[in-house]
């Protein structure tokens, strides 16, 4: 028995079936192969959007599924759903990118991309994890450890006033100086810190700074090496020190 599947406009395709039911392996074959090279054919967004729906998105829903059922590629703190939805729009990302050829199926370069992306973000969830638990152990060393400690002490100034203008400078000092791109991530990085100066400052006293706090929280936010940091920091370094002169005076 021959059907005429007709994709889009005056494609037509001839696919025999050979009267064997449907299974979960014939899930993505001829017809959705040529689907693909059609999708990929037109420029019309209309039409992109009637073949992938019609066509592609039960297939390609169906696979992610068993790739991440067969693999077991689940992640940490999501559900089944959310690692399906997820991959699917990364894979939607991507689909621009297959070439289509005799030697080369959709079928196999899409399942390789999900299962890549998959795993790859499964590793990543893990080193996530590590730096995380890394962190939270060597920060809970040094904020015990008075070595690393930083005081204000003028009786005449309370971290909170300084903050504060130091906020308000620092917003300026970025918008009009002439930084690199270090400096300026450096500097929208040290703006959230101090905002939210409360999570960063430790012990009862509210004038006391741990630095080594201050350099790892600045280094998870802005994925600076301790040496570009410190590089980065001399600007703003001048500058709250220029700011403390004028508030003591």
């Amino acid at each position: 028995m021959t059907e005429i599947i007709n994709l889009t406009g005056d494609t037509s395709v001839e696919l025999k079936k050979k009267g064997r039911k449907p299974t979960q392996l014939n899930y993505f074959d001829v017809r959705e192969e040529l689907a693909v090279v059609r999708f990929l054919e037109t420029e019309c967004h209309h039409e992109r959007n009637k073949i992938y729906n019609e066509f592609l998105l039960k297939p390609l829903d169906k696979m992610i599924s068993s790739i991440i059922r067969r693999y077991k590629l689940y992640r940490k703190d999501m559900d089944f759903n959310e690692i399906h939805t997820d991959t699917h729009s990364f894979l939607i990302t991507k689909i621009d990118k297959f070439k289509p050829s005799k030697e080369k199926k959709a079928y196999s370069y899409f399942g390789t991309i999900c299962k890549n992306y998959l795993m790859g973000q499964i590793i990543k969830d893990q080193k996530e994890m590590n730096r995380k638990i890394s962190y939270e152990d060597i920060s809970t060393s040094l904020e015990n450890d008075e070595g690393f400690a930083y005081y204000i002490e003028n009786d005449n100034l309370d971290s909170e006033r300084i903050i504060h203008h130091f906020l308000i400078k620092l917003d300026l000092f970025i918008k009009n100086e002439n930084l690199n791109e270090n400096e300026i991530k450096l500097g929208q990085a040290l703006y959230d810190l101090f905002d939210n100066y409360e999570n960063i400052f430790v012990g009862n006293d509210n004038n006391k700074f741990n630095k080594n706090i201050i350099l790892l929280s600045l280094r998870e936010m802005t994925n600076l090496s301790t040496k570009e940091i410190r590089g980065s920091m001399k600007k703003y370094k001048n500058m709250y020190f220029e700011l403390v002169q004028t508030m003591v005076k």
